[in-house]
């Protein structure tokens, strides 16, 4: 099981941007199956976006979609979540991790956060004025 690492939170104003970034140690995210969780303050931890295998699908919940953008640089061995339009309600630790099955050509989103593993400490991002 591979253990990822987040980076890149902060403090944020609204309607601002930042970008996550997901790496791991000791081994590679080529390709694979890989989520983005965020867990607001008093709230359960929720998948909010995902790609697939060999990037052949990506997903996001309803209150990100058309705000946030996951994307991957292999050579880099890191995925990235682009954060757009931020929100106060966006405020939360946002988490990487791998679907249950890393070459899975789907992935879900929404309260299925059973089915990704491997997620580091988190980074956080507090959207506020």
């Amino acid at each position: 099981q591979l253990q990822l690492v987040e980076s890149g939170g902060g403090l944020v104003q609204p309607g601002g941007s930042v970008r996550l970034s997901c790496t791991v140690s000791g081994g590679t995210l080529d390709y694979l199956a890989i989520g983005w969780l965020r867990q607001a303050p008093g709230k359960e931890r929720e998948v909010i976006s995902c790609v697939s295998y060999r990037d052949v699908a990506t997903n996001y919940v309803d209150s990100v979609r058309g705000r946030f953008i996951i994307s991957r640089d292999n050579a880099k061995n890191t995925v990235y979540l682009q954060m757009n339009s931020l929100k106060p309600e966006d405020t939360g630790v946002y988490y990487c991790a791998t679907y249950w099955d890393p070459y899975s050509v789907i992935c879900t989103v929404g309260a299925g956060k059973n089915q990704y593993n491997g997620w580091g400490q988190g980074t956080q991002v507090t959207v506020s004025s």
